[in-house]
């Protein structure tokens, strides 16, 4: 009886130890190591990792000293699966039929690797507002904007460092005016702040975010810092670009703090991954999104293939409330 016992008591330790050991990679910021390599890349993937968990935790079961680990790896993966279903499930609310509508693309062009001919298509498929290109340098942004004469847009470039990758774009329809275009010098990649014209009180911002590569993380957590800056004043703000995070990253989450959401998850296409793009759907994540304030109401997010880059487009439309 006392084997027994010892023998329960065991397996009981062993499965916590087990279910802590996958939870870490899963869940790092409850342990306080989201910022510690390689945590931050690996909780880019929660939603596939919870599902490997799940397939892990039910192969488990054929062995009978394994089951409460089992029973513990399958909770876990039952609600953190819970946690993450809302993305691919929500709806937006409906807007007032009379709310203006303002639609917004972001291509990360890969320095230039991007087709050019894809994304002029896209743009003339979906008459974006605004097109945040991030990776576009100023040659780039040009040969864009030469297959689409006809359409008048302008555009602008930021690009505070000599790396290809520091550059950020942009083009606006000529329904927006007479805009301005600035950058803001809190961010590590370029961005480009557009106001005035026919935005009446909008603040586009096309943006970069730094990758937490294992050297960058702190350069990524600053980069994302500006997002929190952005969110949390006036005016009604949409920011759109690369953000190199998900929203399984705390430092994510925190940047939006309640001032801000994305639109993706918001509107039901939060599982809609954009990169790897080369990769198939199902080992793709969202790092890029279109995030904005709260007077402005998600309507719909959907992603696009673009030759000779690594991410896919994406194209959000969202609803000014007055």
């Amino acid at each position: 009886m006392d084997n027994e016992k010892a023998w329960f008591v065991r397996r009981v330790v062993l499965s916590v130890l087990f279910l802590v050991a996958v939870a870490v990679p899963l869940y790092p910021e409850l342990f306080g190591l989201d910022e510690v390599t390689p945590f931050p890349q690996l909780v880019a993937y929660r939603p596939q990792g919870l599902v490997v968990l799940l397939v892990l935790a039910l192969l488990m079961l054929v062995r009978r000293g394994w089951r409460i680990a089992a029973a513990l790896a399958a909770v876990l993966a039952l609600v953190g699966g819970a946690l993450v279903a809302p993305r691919h499930f929500s709806h937006a609310r409906q807007a007032p039929a009379d709310a203006r509508q303002l639609t917004i693309m972001v291509a990360n062009v890969l320095g230039g690797g991007a087709n050019a001919a894809d994304v002029a298509q896209l743009i003339r498929d979906r008459k974006p507002d605004l097109v945040s290109l991030p990776e576009a340098q100023v040659d780039v942004r040009e040969q864009i904007n030469a297959l689409l004469q006809d359409q008048q847009y302008k555009g602008y470039t930021a690009q505070p460092g000599s790396a290809v990758e520091s550059a950020t774009s942009v083009l606006v329809a000529p329904s927006l005016g007479a805009v301005t275009f600035a950058s803001d010098p809190a961010t590590t990649l370029g961005n480009v702040v557009v106001t005035g014209g026919t935005l009446a009180g909008v603040r586009l911002i096309a943006y970069h975010g730094y990758p937490p590569l294992t050297d960058g993380v702190m350069t990524w957590k600053h980069d994302l810092q500006a997002v929190r800056h952005w969110c949390s004043e006036d005016p009604a703000t949409i920011v759109a670009g690369d953000f190199n995070a998900t929203v399984d990253h705390a430092d994510f989450r925190q940047a939006l703090g309640g001032y801000c959401r994305s639109v993706g998850p918001t509107a039901g296409g939060g599982l809609h991954g954009t990169w790897p793009a080369d990769q198939p759907a199902v080992l793709r994540t969202q790092i890029d999104h279109v995030v904005v304030t709260r007077q402005l109401q998600p309507e719909r997010f959907t992603t696009y293939p673009i030759r000779g880059t690594d991410h896919r487009a994406v194209v959000a439309t969202v609803a000014v409330l007055r």
